[in-house]
């Protein structure tokens, strides 16, 4: 056709035919998806509940957008009846009837009053605050699927966090009564056991969070980054995962006090007898002492100590804990006696062979001498006045009391000299083995 209008070229029929069908495919998709939303359980939620937070303030904002959602609809639907009203009119439309047609589908025929105003936004031709709009069927189609997809994406992100966070928490806030009763039964309570306290600190948390989660469900929702479909996001779990890993930690502490319960007694008897020997061993190098002084000379031997009360007292707290059940204090007190045990055996045998030091070093010297003494006897030189004469001197400060060892490690370097210069000096007698051996006794 040649005939023009306001919106341009005249449709045809087949092109108004083709339009309807394309605007009445669309009406039906909009008006399933506006149901859809309508009866989405997370829209039914967020009208029912207590808001507050962002949720509140975009949740209201939202419900006006779904209620301008159904005016925009209402004023698409009344566009396309009145479209096909003209239609129908006759068979084969008249140019009257296709002008009319082709200004309804193709211009700004739609009038929505209050639409701008009540969009939030500026209207195409103008500021917000105008009694009405008027908008084509295209740019009011593309207003709406705005509207919807922010709404549905509002909608999909509440019901999301409100679908995963709260069941979650309510699973997290019976396993800590679980372990509430299971710690009261072992003594780990508030004000006596720093897991008792955080018990306390996550049952006001979880509940804090719960009450957080249900009233304001979009401050725990995190967008995804770059994505335009709506609900692209997922639930912020931070604080129900650090509350989760903090349980956890007392869960540890709970299961190593019931052990605690259950090996106590073995681990008491273990320390008595730790204790036990030390204490015998620090008596033995007290002993020792004794009888280093008596039988060295000029030599300085350390002070023994004697046996640590404070750890016996220590062990008898821990005995006085386990016949009341306070294994929350036992269990940490166990801990440190029983490196405190070990500490002590090992500084008890340190100091027993500090003491008997000495002695170990005059039997090295007497062994020495008896080990020359009895090669230079093999050889034949027993009856060497010399030898004789250093043996007997060396022997004398030996095994005597008390015992310079000064003074007696000479006389033996003495006498081993002695005995080297004669073996040295002797013939090789046949049967008698290879040379002289000028280094130790040999065997």
């Amino acid at each position: 056709m040649g005939d023009t209008g306001p919106t341009g070229p005249v449709m045809d029929r087949d092109e108004v035919d083709r339009a309807l069908a394309r605007l009445g495919a669309e009406h039906e998709a909009i008006e399933t998806s506006l149901l859809a939303l309508q009866d989405h359980a997370g829209r039914r939620l967020l009208e029912g509940a207590e808001l507050t937070g962002v949720t509140r303030e975009r949740w209201a904002a939202a419900e006006a957008s779904i209620t301008l959602l159904w005016t925009y609809f209402d004023a698409y639907a009344g566009a396309l009846r009145t479209a096909r009203e003209i239609r129908a009119r006759r068979r084969w439309s008249s140019r009257e009837d296709l002008a009319e047609l082709t200004e309804l589908l193709r211009g700004e025929a739609v009038t929505v009053a209050g639409s701008a105003a009540t969009a939030g936004a500026p209207a195409p031709h103008g500021g917000p605050g105008r009694l009405s709009e008027r908008y084509s069927l295209v740019t009011l189609v593309d207003r709406m699927n705005q509207l919807y997809a922010a709404s549905l994406d509002l909608v999909v992100a509440a019901d999301a966090v409100w679908s995963a966070l709260p069941a979650r928490i309510d699973l997290l806030a019976a396993e800590l009564q679980r372990t509430r009763r299971l710690a009261h039964s072992v003594g780990v309570r508030p004000g006596e056991h720093p897991a008792g306290d955080d018990l306390e600190r996550i049952t006001r948390s979880l509940t804090k969070l719960r009450e957080r989660v249900v009233s304001d469900p979009l401050a725990f929702w995190l967008p995804a980054e770059g994505s335009s479909a709506p609900g692209g996001g997922r639930p912020d779990t931070t604080v129900y995962d650090r509350e989760a890993r903090a349980l956890e930690d007392v869960r540890r502490e709970i299961d190593a006090v019931l052990a605690v319960r259950q090996d106590a007694e073995q681990r008491i008897v273990r320390l008595r007898d730790l204790l036990s020997r030390a204490d015998r061993t620090l008596a033995e190098a007290r002993t020792a002492r004794g009888e280093v002084l008596a039988k060295i000379a000029a030599t300085e031997v350390p002070v023994v100590s004697g046996p640590p009360t404070v750890l016996q007292e220590q062990l008898a707290t821990a005995a006085e804990y386990r016949r009341h059940a306070q294994w929350h204090r036992l269990s940490p007190l166990l801990e440190s006696l029983e490196q405190k045990a070990e500490d002590e055996l090992l500084r008890a045998r340190e100091s027993l062979t500090a003491v008997t030091a000495p002695l170990a070093v005059r039997a090295e010297l007497r062994g020495r001498l008896d080990a020359y003494k009895a090669k230079v006897t093999r050889l034949g030189f027993a009856e060497d006045p010399e030898l004789v004469e250093k043996y007997e001197k060396a022997r004398r400060m030996l095994w005597s009391a008390p015992c310079d060892l000064r003074v007696a490690e000479q006389a033996v370097l003495r006498y081993q000299r002695a005995a080297a210069d004669v073996l040295g000096s002797a013939p090789r007698v046949p049967g008698q083995g290879g040379p002289v051996d000028r280094t130790g006794p040999g065997a």
